[in-house]
């Protein structure tokens, strides 16, 4: 890190555009990492001025104010104050400001210049607001504020430049705060009128009542009726989507497989380490990784619906949903990312400001069925419906989130009470951006990302219990080629056989109890342990190989002949998996967000206990039916 380089930091209100912005000054001259003892992103990188000047910018997290309690709040303000951790305080702040909605975020502006430090401001999104017929005077919005302000389209990287040439020695001096003088539980109010009086001036509209394509839009997206259908039918379109879509790079990633497994076995005399890489690793892993276009269109999906601005609306649609379960529309966010994936999730509740609210939503958040859970359902499902598919197992899978998501819900309801409420009183505020054409750019990158990341768990967690697996039920050997007596011989099969009476209940053999096991350090590792303890033959794609491991698991059966794998335990294992707390990376973040393993050790075995007891009650229930 240059710590000798002068630092600007960027401030700005969420969907502000300052991550945009950052990138376009940084380019890929980033580093990305934590605040010391949180887990709040850190990003910072260098750029140089027209002038050749180095200097390094700092990306503060967005908040709408820095009076709030958030984590984002408390390392925004502390940076630009000095008191951050390991942070020097800047000497120049760069506050992006959405200039189609001035009113809201001039108001963070002037908190930023009543900290003392010098500012720049960039006028973001300008063609946004020229477009919603709004007539801005940056000349006379930087002299009302006593700080350069500079229009610019960071999207475009229109107006860059002349930022930069801004941000040039010497820096601009401290602008005068007047609004700051008077009683202190009025600064708010005269913030607010001088923001008020600001725009008067510098900006206006031709007509104060005319519509925006974006205020016709949500007479129909936000309306008490229309809005919801139009909610849910997005979100059943993009589940029927993921599943249907994926189906042909499922079948290249399967061929590559196939053909990586023959090329091993053709140049390989037959012994362990054979067996180990074609069976252990090529099979372990490949199970999952095909997997990944059904989590890259998911991923897709939510950055579309951020970049165009749905998922505010989303998030207000669910105010009143939250409301009920104590929490406000800012868990919804944590909660719909924790669908991808619940680290990520988990970490999006620094946004929330009342710490009993975040705490309930750390501890409900994994319950929303993660990506890492498809594999799973994915297997399961056409057990569950035979030959019956498309629209019918989008129904059911549609089904499966609903369950999760209520339940969360229910028990985030309960153990809100349970905390009582805030000392002080939160008030939900959420600012609905215009929608807007998709930045792909922001999209593809957002997707990237986090296939990058489920490949890397793929290549790490479960590369390692894949061989672990593989080594476990290979020795000790029995001496005998009966594959199932070598099985029952090895280590494998000694802790299943111990493992059973508590699986027994649900419908399940010492094979299932030993796949759920493994797959408690990660969910996707199921299948792949299924595929092993049943011995399933490959065929020559994938494709086969997991019929196969279906058509096997539903010709299992118990020693009086009953089938195994019938619609009763396919449903209890369903309901096991919905509610199982199965990802040791998630627990290690809920413990660092709530700064205590005890929350993250109380939430693993309450959320064990409670899925097993769900499924046996789901299960007595089939078994009355089926």
């Amino acid at each position: 890190m240059s710590g000798s380089l002068e630092t600007v930091a960027l401030a700005g209100n969420p969907n502000a555009g300052k991550t945009t912005l950052f990138n376009a000054l940084t380019g890929s001259a980033q580093h990305v990492g934590n605040y010391a003892g949180v887990t709040v992103a850190r990003k910072s990188g260098e750029m140089f001025t027209p002038h050749g000047t180095k200097l390094r910018v700092v990306d503060l997290p967005g908040c709408y104010s820095l009076d709030g309690g958030s984590p984002d709040q408390e390392i925004a303000r502390k940076t630009l104050m000095g008191e951050q951790e390991g942070e020097p305080r800047p000497d120049l702040v760069l506050c992006v400001v959405d200039a189609s909605n001035l009113e809201r975020h001039l108001v963070l502006t002037l908190q930023v210049i009543e900290t003392g430090v010098p500012v720049v401001v960039a006028l973001n999104m300008v063609d946004v607001a020229e477009s919603a017929g709004l007539r801005l005077d940056p000349a006379k919005l930087s002299e009302e504020l006593g700080v350069p302000v500079v229009p610019i389209q960071a999207n475009a990287g229109k107006g860059i430049i002349e930022l930069k040439q801004a941000l040039r020695h010497p820096f601009p001096p401290v602008a005068a705060a007047p609004w700051k003088s008077g009683p202190e539980d009025q600064l708010g109010e005269r913030r607010r009128a001088r923001v008020l009086q600001m725009c008067m001036v510098a900006a206006r509209r031709p007509d104060g009542h005319t519509s925006t394509i974006s205020d016709k839009l949500d007479r129909w997206l936000l309306h008490p009726v229309i809005g919801w259908i139009a909610f849910v039918g997005i979100m059943l379109l993009i589940f029927w989507s993921i599943f249907s879509f994926a189906s042909i790079p499922m079948g290249w990633i399967e061929s590559l497989q196939g053909l990586l497994s023959d090329k091993v076995t053709e140049s390989m005399a037959d012994g362990d380490l054979r067996s180990l890489i074609v069976d252990g690793i090529i099979g372990g892993v490949g199970s999952v990784v095909v997997f990944l276009p059904q989590i890259v269109l998911l991923f897709f999906f939510i950055g579309l619906l951020e970049s165009s601005g749905y998922m505010a609306r989303a998030a207000f649609m669910m105010d009143g949903l939250m409301g009920k379960a104590g929490l406000s529309g800012k868990a919804f966010l944590p909660l719909f990312s924790s669908y991808a994936c619940a680290i990520p999730g988990v970490m999006a509740t620094r946004t929330i400001d009342s710490a009993k609210e975040r705490l309930v939503t750390i501890f409900v958040a994994p319950w929303m069925s993660c990506s890492a859970r498809l594999p799973v359902y994915l297997v399961l499902v056409p057990l569950l419906l035979g030959s019956e598919g498309g629209w019918t197992q989008a129904v059911v899978f549609f089904g499966i989130y609903v369950l999760g998501t209520l339940t969360a819900l229910v028990v985030a309801r309960i153990l809100r009470g349970k905390l009582g409420p805030d000392e002080v009183k939160k008030h939900f505020m959420l600012e609905l951006p215009p929608y807007r054409w998709p930045q792909w750019s922001y999209v593809f990158r957002h997707v990237g990302g986090r296939a990058w990341a489920f490949l890397q768990k793929a290549g790490t967690v479960i590369f390692a219990i894949c061989i672990v697996l593989w080594a476990i039920q290979t020795y000790p050997k029995s001496g005998s080629d009966d594959p199932a007596e070598q099985l029952d011989h090895s280590i494998l099969g000694r802790v299943g056989h111990i493992t059973e009476p508590l699986v027994r209940p649900l419908g399940l053999d010492w094979r299932g109890g030993t796949a759920i096991l493994t797959s408690f350090a990660a969910r996707e590792v199921f299948v792949s342990s299924m595929t092993q303890l049943f011995h399933v033959e490959e065929g020559e794609s994938d494709e086969q190989t997991w019929t196969s491991l279906r058509s096997r698991l539903s010709e299992e059966k118990w020693p009086d002949g009953r089938p195994m794998f019938g619609i009763p335990a396919v449903i209890s294992l369903l309901v096991f998996f919905i509610y199982a707390l199965q990802c040791l990376p998630t627990s290690a973040v809920v413990a660092r967000e709530s700064g205590s393993w005890k929350w993250a050790v109380g939430q693993f075995l309450f959320m064990s206990v409670f899925a097993w007891v769900a499924a046996f009650i789901a299960y007595r229930i089939a078994l009355l039916f089926f």
